[in-house]
């Protein structure tokens, strides 16, 4: 499968807002930040959305369209096996969930929560995936997650700084830049430029690192993808294949916090298939600005 920009975790669930405390016999050992020991009360559970908060955090409130970083299991809880069915411990990275855009149970469990918090949920079908579940989960089945807070992105996250300028394009300053492409015809090898650098960590191989960015078609001088424009920020690992060539070149070892200029002829991009979905042609140059928010591990 072609890497694509957009990383979608794979299971994404919602827990409740009202009070709801755990099942008598249910429980969820391990520190904050590190894989949970889970142990289930004999039997099925009640059925009922039930949520509750281990620990407490200090950290940014999640808002109703914040973009939440975790780290998180998921179990089938059926009352027999009880099996782990998705972990970001296991794959070594954390996931981003999209407030507002999860299941009714996992919306409900992690909106107004705190970064630093450990949040537990017990979700029945009906708050979860209903009739057309994920892989793995059957349309009758109850989830159980823990999900730990690692941080909260806000829309109009972005790196400040001034306008600026390589290889003819020009890149606006201020909260949303915008590219400005020449009429020029595209260079013919991949090129990076950081054109404003932050003073955060650098970008790591298998760190899952929260952008914004804008993209652009060199030859039409067309945005074929902006965050900034479908409003929230996004994230992606780097150094597994999710991103294309480019990305994984330019954002490497970059301090969080920078703004980069990304040129990306077709071999650093989506090569010569293209991405008809975003109208990209196999022989088109692709334009990036991208905004280094966060990086975790």
């Amino acid at each position: 499968m072609r890497p694509t920009l957009l990383l979608i975790p794979a299971l994404a669930l919602s827990a409740c807002t009202a009070p709801a405390a755990q099942d008598p016999g249910l429980r969820v050992g391990g520190a904050f930040g590190a894989r949970p020991s889970v142990a289930f009360p004999a039997g099925r559970p009640s059925g009922s959305l039930q949520i509750d908060q281990l620990t407490a955090g200090k950290g940014a409130r999640l808002g109703a369209t914040d973009v939440a970083i975790v780290h998180y299991t998921a179990h089938v809880w059926d009352g027999r096996e009880n099996r782990q069915v998705d972990s970001s411990f296991t794959r070594g990275a954390p996931a981003a969930f999209p407030v507002g855009q999860l299941v009714p149970g996992l919306d409900k469990a992690l909106r107004g929560r705190t970064v630093g918090s450990r949040v537990i949920a017990a979700i029945p079908p009906a708050e979860g995936f209903g009739a057309n579940p994920p892989q793995g989960v059957g349309p009758s089945d109850g989830l159980f997650y823990v999900i730990d807070i690692l941080g909260a992105h806000a829309k109009g996250a972005s790196v400040q700084g001034r306008a600026g300028a390589y290889a003819g394009i020009r890149v606006g300053g201020g909260a949303r830049p915008v590219l400005s492409l020449p009429l020029a015809r595209p260079p013919a090898r991949y090129a990076a430029k950081v054109l404003v650098r932050g003073d955060g960590p650098r970008v790591g191989r298998g760190q899952l690192v929260v952008t914004q960015y804008e993209g652009a078609v060199w030859e039409r001088r067309r945005v074929f993808d902006s965050t900034w424009t479908s409003g929230r920020p996004r994230a992606f690992t780097v150094g597994d294949g999710g991103v294309i060539k480019a990305w994984e070149r330019a954002l490497t070892g970059v301090p969080v916090g920078s703004r980069v200029l990304v040129v990306a002829p077709p071999r650093t991009a989506y090569g010569s298939a293209g991405l008809p979905a975003f109208g990209i042609r196999g022989a088109d140059t692709l334009v990036f600005v991208v905004d280094v928010l966060a990086a975790y591990r």
